[in-house]
């Protein structure tokens, strides 16, 4: 059993739009307004991999990393993917079709591919606004790792497909991102892995959300 294989998946939730982008009438606003109408937030949750035994670092490098592809593709039921390069019906054939620090927009709704050509402040937060997510395909050391943008919080939607490829894929840690402060920490496998820093949960089959 690839018992050296750790899936981290690392969980914000409750930021706000506007540390993306200022709201068109944000400088209006009173005090008030942030608890009569409060601001607008997303998630992200980060997928990340490691190869203890060869010492490699990327969601790819993990031995069954088909096996997370297709996990992660059942969160994503009935969607599109677009690109620069057009739109797939795969999660798996999307995330090939981009190169590193790319990014898909995912859509139940038809994307026009030309927005997607770089991504300010304001278009993260336009299209996010919009229901639509979107996943970024992030360097790492030996491959990539993946991020998604969303604007509800569908972290049950991976946990779960996830959790049933246990125990014998990988070791599963669900990690919250505010307790994440430095390099170390995230790198937590190589020096800490039996006695995880506080807010990074082993994941086993019985665990209960």
């Amino acid at each position: 059993m690839p018992k050296t294989d750790i899936l981290k998946l690392i969980f914000h939730h409750d930021q706000r739009l506007d540390n993306l982008a200022p709201s068109e009438n944000q400088e209006e606003e009173s005090p008030l307004s942030m608890f009569t109408n409060p601001d607008p937030t997303y998630s992200t949750l980060y997928f990340s991999g490691t190869d203890l035994e060869n010492k490699k670092f990327g969601i790819n490098t993990l031995r069954n990393y088909s096996d997370f592809i297709e996990a992660v593709s059942g969160g994503f039921k009935s969607y599109s993917y677009y690109s620069k390069k057009g739109v797939s019906k795969s999660f798996e054939q999307a995330v090939e079709s981009i190169e590193v620090n790319e990014a898909l927009v995912v859509s139940k709704e038809v994307v026009e591919t030309d927005i997607i050509h770089s991504f300010t402040g304001k278009m993260l937060r336009d299209i996010l606004e919009k229901g639509w997510i979107i996943i970024f395909k992030r360097e790492a050391k030996d491959g990539f790792d993946l991020q998604i943008f969303s604007k509800k919080n569908i972290y049950t939607s991976f946990f779960y497909p996830l959790q049933s490829l246990l125990p014998d894929t990988f070791r599963f840690f669900s990690i919250n991102g505010k307790r994440l402060s430095n390099e170390k920490q995230y790198y937590f496998e190589t020096w800490k892995l039996e006695n995880p820093p506080h807010g990074f949960e082993e994941v086993f089959p019985e665990s209960i959300l």
